[in-house]
């Protein structure tokens, strides 16, 4: 309805005479301000929240103050403002919803706490074409939702961004486990919420192990006693994280106030509440922030410095102090805020709609297109919500304040401030949070684990095998009324139990069946722990949680064995390409000694046959160092004596070898290969409540009727000497006590199959396993594990000596061919320095052969000019050099006994000239 602002004033002096007059002014001035022409638009508009809780007072004082505000500066619209409280009954608030619309014809529609309400009440606006904007938002947003909610804006878009913080802030502190606890809405929905939340933890590598779904509190009449009926169901869970997804504050009042009774909220206890009970923590009496206290909380990120807060903030208080005395609080939280943003969200909207322009759909239009910033942070808007990730703050419960501890920043993690430049090394050097947090239960010196950790009145409860095949890794002795426990596996429990910084009262229980049982009495929560030899697999760890392994594991074959002894083993300690290579370097040798030595050694001259026999008989007993022959060649000495250290090298190591595998019992296994087993239908034994049994019925598919269960280690050799099995499979630490045994008559093949190790078994999500993996680390690292793998499996006297698996192996051609090398290469260099040698002497020997030819010739020549006593011969002999011809003179007497032969003599190629005598 639009109204003209009109002035009325009445001037009177007798009105005394003439009292009908005034009473005549009074009605024209009451028709004149009702009736008069328009100056303004009145613009009506709904809002739908619950102003009984707190959330819809501070609602409610926050809109009444954004439209006073509005009102003030306007001159050509006015806000009306209409609340309607929603009922129990979702369909009864969208029914006010059009019942308002219809007969105050609003222009707009705020509030909706629920998202059911929202949805409903967007349909109505769809149809009338009003534009809702709603303070409720799912976790997950619809499809298609601007083309189903046209005239829909949602004024929040932390829900999603607060869900995945709480998981982010789960996953810092490695907690695998949590139990989610929510109030339930009329309709029976979680918005999303669970399945967001569900699909954030398993990107971290947690879950949810139960969920607490509370009826809505409007609907009960003895809250206490409803929600101490629900949390008793929490004392079978083992997870002590609890995250409070969403709760109205009076319901947060009882919860926390049973859980605190009960002793849920203690140490070793987390509780993580939502911005639903964070953003009104300030109105909570001292009693029960004393219950909450050590919680952690999620809060969406406004300043609270700038100036209009804390002008609205001040305005907010007196106002709220004075319609709602009775509240112990009066500061405005988020939702407040929002409220007020809203508010002025469609106040800017209507100011830039024109008189001639006045739709619906400019209206949403405006709306959408909004850029400012708010109270609750930057105001715009993509696709019909906020377009801005909210930045959050973690908050830690503490007094009636609460502890701002970091931030959460999109895309980055936690942060101590806003700059995440200065605080990226401080967060990657340590986990959870950065800021010091102040768990339930006082609890400072260590994070929480987040389990239900024993105590003296509630210990661990360990499971171990009652019944095992080897005893040496768990045995069980039932003595009367004392019962005994010992074995390898709990001295090393024992060892882990040092090692952790905190106390693990526990308690242990023999159980008599099957591994597999075992697993599924930690599964079902019969049992906390199984401490024994369990075997690591896929399967179970689908069940349970395992420690880091303590021991490897494999499936080994156990068989009888022969020993390997033969009249031929003195070929063994070389390969045949060994001797191959040394018998022909020993003959390249002896030639190369033969060569050097049979022109000027009497001992290698003779008949052939003597010379050979003599060159083999040096070689061969120059392996012994026993010849006796004499080397007249300074290279032939050469050959010898890297000939006798090559010698010497290959004596030694032969005998080194020889030694060893004559030494060291050999054992040949009766069967090496599981297809020959299966071939010939021969039976096997293993341990039936182990999980190999089922392994060779499935992976390596031996026939059930050929295995046969062995239940202890001593009942092996009497079934493989009863010829019952010819073969026994065992785990390689199986496999290492039983040969560490009998390793006289059995031997053992590689493990082929290979599995996870042996480990300790905790319930899923158990911190402890982790405490327990860090811990055998630390006790492999430090040598504790290995001293005590030494005293539970060290070989029995006889087998510490002659070790089955030790095989001797022969040596090969690749350890001397550098020797061989050497040996082959000086022989070589001496024997071509031989034939320099020979090549030289040959030449001269030729030189000397010439001149005794000359000087028959020149006899010759004397005695046929009738000389008969020559006494000297001068000879010119020409000889060819580099410039040319030259000449050498050269004197030579010339026996008497020569002269017959000169005289016999042909001519010769050497010119003879100029002797001028024959004196």
């Amino acid at each position: 309805m639009s109204k003209r602002r009109m002035s009325c004033s009445v001037t009177y002096d007798n009105t005394g005479s003439r009292p009908w007059l005034i009473i005549l002014a009074f009605i024209s001035c009451f028709f004149i301000l009702a009736y008069g022409d328009d100056s303004y638009k009145l613009i009506n508009i709904g809002a739908i929240i619950d102003v009984n809780s707190r959330n819809g007072k501070e609602k409610k004082v926050a809109m009444e103050i954004a439209v006073k505000d509005f009102n003030n500066v306007s001159q050509n619209h006015k806000l009306s403002l209409h609340f309607q409280e929603p009922e129990r009954d979702t369909l009864q608030a969208a029914s006010a919803a059009e019942k308002l619309i219809k007969e105050k014809e609003l222009k707009a529609i705020i509030g909706m706490e629920r998202w059911g309400e929202a949805t409903l009440v967007a349909d109505i606006g769809n149809r009338v074409q009003v534009p809702v904007l709603s303070l409720a938002e799912p976790a997950i947003t619809p499809l298609l939702m601007p083309v189903r909610w046209p005239f829909l804006v949602r004024m929040t878009n932390h829900r999603a961004a607060q869900i995945k913080g709480i998981a982010a802030l789960v996953g810092s502190y490695k907690w695998k486990r949590v139990v989610v606890i929510y109030e339930d809405d009329e309709n029976g929905g979680d918005t999303g919420d669970l399945t967001l939340f569900s699909e954030a933890l398993q990107d971290i590598g947690s879950e949810i192990e139960y969920r607490l779904v509370l009826p809505p509190f409007s609907y009960l009449t003895n809250p206490k006693e409803v929600v101490r009926e629900e949390l008793e169901k929490l004392l079978r869970i083992q997870s002590r994280v609890f995250i409070v997804l969403q709760s109205s504050s009076s319901m947060v009042i009882h919860l926390f106030r049973e859980a605190k009774e009960m002793g849920f909220v203690g140490m070793d206890s987390v509780w993580i509440i939502s911005d639903t009970i964070t953003s009104f923590l300030d109105s909570f009496n001292s009693s029960v922030i004393s219950s909450m206290e050590g919680a952690l909380g999620i809060k969406p990120y406004f300043s609270e410095d700038s100036s209009s807060y804390i002008d609205f903030k001040a305005r907010f208080k007196k106002t709220f102090r004075a319609e709602y005395p009775e509240e112990d609080s009066p500061d405005p939280g988020l939702y407040a805020l929002k409220a007020y943003d809203s508010i002025k969200t469609v106040t800017q909207g209507i100011s830039k709609m024109t008189s001639d322009d006045s739709s619906a759909k400019i209206l949403i239009e405006n709306i959408l297109s909004s850029n400012f910033t708010g109270l609750s942070g930057e105001i715009s808007f993509k696709e019909g919500r906020l377009s801005h990730t909210p930045i959050l703050r973690i908050i830690n419960v503490l007094g009636k304040k609460d502890r701002e501890l970091d931030f959460l920043l999109p895309e980055f993690g936690f942060s101590k401030s806003l700059e995440i430049e200065n605080d990226t090394r401080e967060r990657n050097s340590r986990t959870g949070l950065i800021s010091a947090v102040i768990w339930p239960g006082d609890l400072s010196k260590r994070d929480p684990k987040g389990w239900a950790m024993p105590t003296d009145s509630k210990q661990l409860k360990i499971a171990v095998p009652g019944r095992t095949s080897f005893e040496k890794f768990v045995k069980v002795h039932q003595h009367e009324k004392t019962l005994t426990i010992d074995g390898f596996c709990i001295r090393l429990f024992e060892e882990v139990l040092k090692v952790l910084e905190y106390d693990l009262p526990y308690e242990f229980y023999p159980v008599n069946g099957t591994y597999d049982e075992l697993i599924n009495g930690v599964y079902n929560k019969t049992y906390d722990a199984v401490v024994g030899d369990v075997t690591i697999m896929a399967s179970r760890s689908k069940k349970v949680e395992f420690t880091q392994p303590y021991a490897e594991s494999g499936l080994s074959m156990i068989v009888p064995a022969k020993s390997e002894e033969s009249a031929w083993m003195f070929m063994r300690p070389f390969t045949w390409k060994m001797w191959v290579v040394t018998g022909v370097i020993l003959i390249y040798t002896m030639l190369i000694v033969w060569l050097l030595e049979h022109k000027q050694n009497p001992d290698f001259n003779g008949p052939w046959q003597s010379q050979i026999c003599t060159a083999l008989w040096f070689t061969f007993s120059s392996l012994f160092f026993a010849h006796r022959e004499r080397i007249y060649s300074n290279l032939t000495r050469v050959v010898v004596v890297v000939w006798l250290f090559v010698v010497l090298i290959l004596n030694s190591s032969y005998t080194a070898s020889l030694s060893s595998m004559l030494t060291v019992q050999r054992l040949k296994p009766n069967v090496t290969d599981i297809e020959w087993l299966k071939r010939n239908d021969l039976k096997v034994g293993c341990d039936g409540d182990s999980f190999v049994r089922k392994y060779l019925e499935d992976v390596i598919e031996f026939r059930s009727e050929n295995i046969l269960n062995v239940d202890s280690e001593y009942k092996y050799q009497g079934e493989f000497k009863n010829n019952s099995i010819a073969a026994a499979f065992l785990e390689l630490p199986y496999e290492k006590v039983f040969i560490n045994r009998y390793c006289k008559g059995y031997t053992a093949t590689t493990p082929t199959y290979r599995f996870g190790g042996l480990g300790f078994v905790f319930q899923k999500g158990s911190p402890i396993a982790a405490d327990f993996s860090e811990a055998i680390l630390k006790l492999s690292e430090n040598g504790v594990l290995r001293s005590l793998e030494e005293r539970w499996f060290t070989p029995s006297a006889e087998c510490s000596v002659n070790i089955t698996n030790n095989e001797t192996e022969s040596l090969t051609l690749s350890s001397f061919w550098g020797l061989y090398l050497i040996s082959g290469g000086t022989s070589t260099i001496c024997f071509i320095i031989f034939l320099v040698r020979l090549l030289r002497n040959y030449r001269h020997d030729k030189q000397d052969a010439s001149i005794t030819t000359v000087l028959r010739l020149a006899r010759h020549k004397c005695n046929r000019e009738g000389m008969q006593n020559p006494g000297r011969v001068i000879i010119i002999a020409g000889t060819q050099d580099a410039n040319g011809l030259s000449s050498s003179r050269l004197e030579y007497p010339i026996p008497s006994d020569i002269t017959d032969d000169l005289q016999e003599s042909s001519e010769s190629d050497i010119e003879m000239q100029n002797i001028p005598s024959c004196s």
